[in-house]
This record gives C-alpha cells, sequence and structure tokens, in this order.
C-alpha cells in the first residue's frame, strides 16, 4: 500500500506540474507586424491618454479663482469644495468599475470606455448652465459634469498604466520603470503646467474683461486631448502578457487576497497618504498662492502658478533616473521624507516665509517635486508590478480608488483645516504624513526593480493550483501558431491532479 500511495503522490505532482506550466511550456510563436506596433503604441497612446487626466486633475486650480472672482457670494468655500471634489467621486467609481472591467472583459474595451467618459463630461462641462442664468444651477451643473469626467479619468489610472506596464515589460524589462514612469506619472504631473499655461493664453487673449469665456475655452480644450488617441486605441491589441494570462471566469479573489494582502496594504495606504496630500494642495494651490500675493491679480496667480508647477516638474525626471539603481522602495521613501523636511519648513515659519512670495514658492514647489520624484513615480509603478496580470487592473485600481480616497478627504478637510487650526498646519499635516508614508511603505510596499512581470504571473498560477483552484487562462482569441489569425477555445487550464 505504501508504494501504490509513493506512485500517486508522484504522479498528483507531475499532474500540477505539467498543469501550472502550461503557460510556458508551449513553443513560443512569431508575432504579426500589428502586434509589434501595437505595444509601441499602447505605450504611446497611455501617455497621451494621461495627459487629459493630468489636464482635467488641474482644471479646477485657476476655475476655482475665476468662479470666486465672477461670484464672489454664491461660490462659496463649501461649494467649491463639491465641485472640486465631484471629479474625485467620480474617479473612485472608475477606478474600480474599470480596474475590474480590465481583468474580466479586456485592456482596450476599458480604455476606449475611460476615452469615452471624459469627452461626455468635458462637453457637458464646457456647456453647463443654471436654469434661467441661475449660479447655482450652474455649479451643481459642473458638480454633475466634472462626476462624470471623473469616471473617465479615474478609469484611465488602471486601464492606461496596466497595459503600458505590460507593453514596456514586453519590449524593455530592463527599462521598464523609467518607460513605466515618463508615460504615466511625467504626464500626470505636465498636465498642472499645462492646464495654467492654455489658462495664460486664453486669458491673455480674452482679458480678463470675459472670465466666463475664459474659463469655458479651458473646459473646451480638455475636450480635444483624449480624442487624439481614441482612434488608436480603437486598433490596439491587448498586450501579450495579458491576452497570454487572463482569467475572465471564476476568479479566486479569496486567494488574490491572501497572497497579497499585505501589498494591497502598502500600495492603498501610501496611495491614500499622498494623495491626501497632494491632490488638495494642487486643487488650491492657486488660491493658497493668490493669499499670499496681496492685492494680486487672477493673471499673476497663474504666473506664479505656472512657476510652482515648473519647480514641481523636475521631480518626476529624478524619480525616473533612480527607480532602478536605487530601487522602487528606496526612492518612494526619499519621496515622503521631503514632505517631511518642507512641509515642517514651510508650516514651522509660515508666517515669515509667506511674506516673501518667492521663497515661498520655491518652497512649496519643493515639496511637490520630491512628492513627484518619490510617490508620485513609484506608487503607479510598484501597483502595477506587484499583482500577477489576471488581478493586476482589479488590484491597481483598487490601490489608486483609495488614494483618491484620501485625496476627497484632503480636499473636504482643507478648508476647514485652515480656517479652524490656521494656514501652516496644512503643510504640518503634510510633514506627518511623509513620516507614516515612509513606514507604510518600508512594511508593506515590495521591491520588485528589474523583476520580469511573468515571473510572477508563473508563481501566481503555481499558488493557484497549489490551493486547488481550476479554471480557464487566457483569452479565447490567443494564438499561440503565427499570430496572423485566431482561433477561439485556446485558453489554458490550470487545475488541480486528483487527490
Amino acid at each position: 500500500m505504501s508504494s501504490d500511495k509513493q506512485v500517486a503522490d508522484v504522479e498528483v505532482q507531475r499532474d500540477d506540474h505539467v498543469a501550472v506550466q502550461a503557460l510556458d511550456s508551449r513553443e513560443p510563436r512569431r508575432m504579426s507586424n500589428k502586434e509589434r506596433l501595437s505595444a509601441y503604441f499602447t505605450i504611446a497612446a497611455a501617455a497621451f491618454g494621461l495627459i487629459s487626466d493630468g489636464y482635467q486633475n488641474n482644471l479646477m486650480t485657476m476655475t476655482n479663482v475665476v468662479l470666486k472672482k465672477l461670484y464672489p457670494v454664491e461660490y462659496t468655500s463649501a461649494v467649491s469644495t463639491r465641485v472640486s471634489n465631484s471629479l474625485l467621486v467620480g474617479a473612485i467609481i472608475g477606478q474600480v468599475l474599470v480596474g475590474l472591467v480590465c481583468d474580466r472583459v479586456g485592456r482596450k474595451v476599458a480604455l476606449v470606455g475611460t476615452t469615452l467618459f471624459i469627452v461626455i463630461g468635458a462637453i457637458l462641462g464646457t456647456a453647463a448652465h443654471g436654469a434661467h442664468g441661475s449660479p447655482q444651477g450652474l455649479f451643481w451643473f459642473l458638480t454633475f459634469a466634472r462626476g462624470i469626467t471623473g469616471i473617465g479619468v479615474g478609469g484611465e489610472y488602471p486601464a492606461s498604466s496596466t497595459s503600458a506596464s505590460e507593453a514596456a515589460n514586453e519590449k524593455m524589462v530592463g527599462q521598464r520603470g523609467p518607460v513605466f514612469i515618463m508615460v504615466t506619472n511625467f504626464v500626470l504631473s505636465f498636465g498642472g503646467p499645462l492646464a495654467v499655461s492654455v489658462f495664460l493664453i486664453v486669458i491673455s487673449a480674452a482679458g480678463e474683461q470675459h472670465l466666463t469665456t475664459v474659463w469655458r475655452v479651458c473646459f473646451g480644450v480638455g475636450i480635444s486631448l483624449p480624442l487624439t488617441v481614441f482612434y488608436f486605441r480603437m486598433r490596439m491589441v491587448s498586450p501579450t502578457l495579458y491576452r497570454k494570462g487572463a482569467i475572465k471566469r471564476r476568479v479566486p479573489y479569496r486567494l488574490v487576497i491572501k497572497r497579497y494582502w499585505k501589498a494591497l496594504i502598502g500600495t492603498c495606504g501610501a496611495w491614500f497618504l499622498y494623495d491626501f496630500v497632494t491632490f488638495p494642495n494642487g486643487v488650491f494651490s492657486g488660491t493658497i498662492i493668490s493669499s499670499v500675493i496681496h492685492d494680486g491679480d487672477i493673471k499673476s496667480t497663474a504666473e506664479w502658478q505656472l512657476l510652482l508647477g515648473a519647480i514641481a516638474l523636475p521631480g518626476v525626471f529624478v524619480g525616473a533616473l533612480l527607480c532602478n539603481p536605487f530601487g522602487r522602495r528606496n526612492t518612494m521613501m526619499l519621496g515622503f521624507s521631503g514632505y517631511l523636511v518642507f512641509g515642517l519648513i514651510i508650516g514651522c515659519a509660515y508666517d515669515k516665509i509667506s511674506n516673501i512670495i518667492p521663497l515661498f514658492v520655491i518652497f512649496y514647489g519643493l515639496m511637490q517635486s520630491f512628492g513627484n520624484m518619490g510617490p508620485g513615480d513609484m506608487l503607479g509603478l510598484v501597483s502595477a508590478e506587484s499583482y500577477a496580470t489576471p488581478v493586476r487592473g482589479t488590484c491597481y485600481g483598487l490601490s489608486a480608488a483609495i488614494g483618491k480616497t484620501g485625496a476627497a478627504i484632503g480636499t473636504q478637510a482643507f478648508t476647514p483645516i485652515q480656517l479652524n487650526l490656521g494656514k501652516k498646519w496644512t503643510f504640518i499635516i503634510a510633514a506627518i504624513c511623509g513620516v507614516t508614508g515612509i513606514l507604510v511603505t518600508y512594511f508593506f510596499v515590495p521591491d520588485l526593480t528589474g523583476v520580469d512581470l511573468a515571473d510572477e504571473d508563473r508563481k501566481f498560477m503555481e499558488y493557484l493550483a497549489e490551493n486547488g483552484w481550476e479554471g480557464d487562462v487566457g483569452e479565447d482569441d490567443w494564438d499561440e501558431s503565427d499570430g496572423a489569425s485566431s482561433r477561439s477555445g485556446d485558453a489554458v487550464t490550470v487545475e488541480k491532479g486528483p487527490r
């Protein structure tokens, strides 16, 4: 009996090994020209798509200043917060839903859907109008329009970022990190200076006597940006990693949480802290600067705002340079330390520094630059690298959604903190978040610098097989022959052998 049991065990182990190696056992296929080019188009389309995200994220920076000028009584701090937060609420919904769509339906469907939401929301925002010219009706219309835009903006995070990381891994594993940063966080950060530059051009052309025209034109520019990539997204092919490793039915979420709970705490927690600080400081930076510029006009505020964005942008490049030699986790901790240092400097000496406008803007910009260098660059990267392809969109979307929840809470709390504790406390709290971010990153964020994403996919499949999961892996039209045609039913099955 003992001999029979040993033979049976060997057969079971062999069945398990064969099953989990199914993804790697087949002969590599030749790729069509369309597939070879599609990876590069996917990376480029992610960059152009996320520019519209960065623009929309920063659109309210100067719009808040303009609307306050147009409606000094009606546009209260509560209304300003509501309009600004509507984008965040929509983004949270979009990140969770589109993250699921990315994994369960496909990367292409998710990307096309997010583009449509941004375009529709931007059109509604540009045409926003209150009944009989009611300012309150206008503000509620803007709230609704910004919420629709937010669904698309939020969906871009998991849709564009997961596709870009998989495409970059396919073409340049060693440089995946820097390439990913340049087509994600760089263009997101560039959206700030872009939004202010567009505002300055429009206000210079229209004049401060036509502020209603100014903010509507700025909203209208947001319609064109996502349309630049719509055609390419309709023509794209999903990355090879996804087509080979997707799990569209019977996703074992319990096993996913059991395997990735620590990484989820790290990416969700660090993203919450980062967005809690950076988003309200971005949305209300125009208001902050206008408050320290005594008798400054709107154009002067915008010019200082543009300088602030320019100072914050180089941090993105430093993070891209450091992510490989210094490591993802160490670079993120270094960035959080910038919040600690500059947050304390500005907060503790606020009354003196705020009287020296250039010094205030430089320190403020350096704090945001460290944020870009560290968590701004690394959070999307580690969220794309920490999870296997079948659940990458879901886990990335959840992490980003928790981050946007932090942004919404931070935006909601920003004005009460200033009114009840004083303006300096917004920076002191940023320093506290910096310390907390360092601890969360050190203990919970994994560092997969230089690791091929396919390696984690293989380990994940082994893990599923070891825990008794059975199901289909890969898209039904995944073709291993010559890349020129598709055949259905080619998905790989992972199952446990009989015990």
